[in-house]
């Protein structure tokens, strides 16, 4: 018996412990997506390439398809590379990023899209992508989430969802549901391209619940506070920056 698997279910926008506000290993997240039955999912660190390859590379082992990527900060915002082995440098345009990614063979998808408080593009510097995240489980009221699949749904854009996970249940809040062109025999066996051209071509469906709203205010609260402390303490003399995750970090990019 052979094809019979023709659609997977991802979870495209994960944070792991490489984030300077995630907090799992990837072997935790990928154990974990495995339990909740995902196909896979995308782990895809601010900046950070090293700990999504490893995640892809381990992903055969939790029977989970592997696929590579990072969440870029452009100039004018975050974007999402997905299926790339080489993180597209930061700070450039978001345009030239787009075009970055897509020469490393990956997807561009624009995450949390005109939510200037989250680093979202702003709606006038989205001139070009692969797809919109048009479900992110971090939500307080939904408007932005309505806002965004207005949006792609005008200019005829796929349509995403990523949990945007930093804590380890919230892994799975939001889902992307690709259909394969050519189904496989086993899910482990789909390709990076597989899932790329379907972003591409629009071959997705996005079936996401709320994060709940406690844990969604935590999650902002813990990133603000840390950047805050590290904003801080970066300015006073003899004191070394902290928190050590945000300061490694701001180092490194």
């Amino acid at each position: 018996m052979g094809g019979n698997t023709d659609r997977i279910a991802l979870d495209l926008h994960v944070h792991s412990d490489a984030s300077y506000d995630g907090h799992e290993p990837v072997e935790l997240v990928l154990e974990h997506a495995a339990d909740i039955g995902l196909d896979g999912v995308v782990i895809t660190d601010h900046d950070r390439i090293e700990a999504s390859r490893k995640a892809a590379e381990l992903a055969q082992e939790f029977g989970l398809v592997g696929i590579p990527g990072v969440e870029v900060s452009t100039e004018h915002g975050h974007l999402l590379a997905i299926g790339v082995e080489e993180r597209p440098p930061a700070g450039k345009p978001f345009d030239e990023t787009v075009e970055r990614t897509r020469e490393l063979g990956g997807a561009a998808v624009v995450p949390h899209p005109f939510q200037r408080t989250r680093h979202g593009v702003r709606k006038r510097n989205v001139t070009d992508c692969d797809a919109i995240e048009t479900y992110n489980s971090m939500l307080f009221t939904g408007y932005q989430n309505r806002r965004a699949r207005r949006f792609a749904r005008a200019r005829d854009y796929a349509e995403v969802g990523g949990s945007d996970a930093h804590h380890l249940m919230n892994v799975g809040r939001a889902v992307t549901v690709i259909d394969l062109d050519d189904p496989v025999d086993r899910v482990s066996d789909v390709a990076v391209a597989q899932v790329v051209d379907a972003l591409r071509t629009g071959r997705t469906r996005v079936h996401g619940m709320r994060t709940p709203v406690h844990r969604s205010t935590i999650q902002y609260g813990v990133g603000a506070s840390r950047k805050v402390t590290y904003l801080v303490t970066s300015r006073l003399p003899y004191v070394r920056p902290r928190p050590r995750a945000v300061a490694e970090f701001m180092t490194d990019n």
